[in-house]
């Protein structure tokens, strides 16, 4: 077995140690600074709980010491930190950051560290990076490649359609921060909440929009590879316009904890959500403009005799699958790892990937590409 710690006691936290706890594969340590959060952890022999102050350096350190990996659950404010006491102890490093600042330190410690450091491993930055991936390999010549992910509510009962299903923290994070693209070839930051687009996906319209960080690495990935880049979050229709208002006139921007605290006593959180992937590429196949497009849905479930939302099964089973993959030696096992460094058939036939998987992503030949698979 495997000593991994998990940094973060919240809904996601849990998850990830309830899915390795079951495994039998790994000895799991959830450490938070919050006793409340850590008593309703369910505990057992491979899942243990123990207090931790993630600014302590020396408690940090003592938490990490022996451990094959960490992984951080952890607000996207204190992920430098867990990653810099990971590069000093020499431990795989994990995380579920979208924001854009934090990858960019973990990706300078990686230079020298010992250890794998394999941030943006959730569902976006993460498993949508994967499938971009996956797609842009098929072309000869890659022109575009389009984004859309969405964590809803399926039955929206209030003027932003929307609950809360995910951190507070991070989802406040994205709309505010600069976000990166690739527009006519040129690497730019684009402002958030704007270039809002409609689409229809089995009959439901949605809205999506500029938010930060969805992209994780592929910027630099593509560079120069690509004429357009972007990513866009996915909500219903009229979500846009009031966050607009509430951030851009209201200026809530510049005061985030006001509007935390409005959303977490305002917005009631929901297990019975939808998430949704739908990823468009185009560009030059066998001399033809051709596009290609990945759609999924993945729902709430119950997993282990727990009812999980579908964030929870979709962000959790991201970074076990990854931690897996990180196990199995199928990836490289020091430095920094992007998510479009893991092979799509490769995450989806593990046994935590395949969370992810579609009917008609069943029975693919590994390392078949989706031109073969047309053919």
């Amino acid at each position: 077995m495997k000593n991994v710690v998990v940094i973060g006691a919240g809904k996601i936290g849990a998850t990830i140690a309830d899915l390795l706890g079951a495994t039998g594969d790994y000895r799991v340590v959830i450490a938070d600074r919050s006793n409340e959060q850590l008593a309703a952890i369910k505990t057992g022999p491979t899942i243990s709980t123990r207090r931790v102050d993630i600014a302590d350096a020396a408690e940090l350190a003592q938490v990490l010491n022996g451990a094959f990996a960490v992984l951080s659950a952890a607000p996207y404010d204190l992920t430098t930190r867990i990653a810099e006491a990971a590069a000093t102890q020499g431990v795989h490093y994990l995380d579920l950051t979208e924001d854009v600042a934090s990858t960019r330190r973990v990706k300078e410690l990686a230079l020298t560290a010992k250890a794998a450091l394999i941030p943006q491993c959730g569902l976006a930055p993460g498993f949508i990076s994967i499938v971009a991936a996956d797609l842009a390999r098929d072309f000869d010549q890659l022109d575009s490649l389009k984004l859309r992910v969405g964590a809803l509510p399926q039955y929206p009962s209030n003027a932003l359609n929307y609950n809360l299903t995910w951190s507070t923290d991070g989802v406040i994070n994205e709309y505010c921060e600069p976000c990166e693209a690739v527009v006519n070839g040129e690497r730019t930051l684009v402002p958030a909440m704007e270039e809002r687009e409609e689409f229809s996906l089995d009959g439901i319209t949605y809205e999506a929009f500029n938010t930060s960080g969805g992209l994780g690495t592929l910027c630099d990935t593509l560079a120069g590879k690509v004429r357009t880049l972007n990513y866009r979050t996915i909500r219903y229709p009229g979500h846009c316009a009031i966050m607009k208002a509430l951030l851009q006139d209201l200026r809530l921007s510049e005061r985030r904890d006001v509007l935390k605290d409005i959303f977490e006593n305002a917005l009631p959180s929901t297990l019975q959500d939808v998430v949704v992937i739908f990823v468009t590429a185009s560009g030059r196949l066998n001399g033809r403009l051709t596009q290609q497009t990945y759609a999924n849905k993945v729902y709430s479930a119950v997993i282990g005799g727990v009812m999980r939302s579908a964030i929870q099964i979709t962000t959790a089973s991201g970074i076990c699958a990854v931690l897996d993959l990180l196990a199995e030696g199928k990836l490289p096992q020091k430095g920094f790892v992007k998510q479009e460094d893991i092979g799509l058939d490769a995450f989806l036939a593990n046994r935590f990937g395949r969370a992810y998987a579609r009917p008609e992503d069943l029975g693919h030949a590994p390392g078949e590409t989706h031109a073969a698979r047309a053919a």
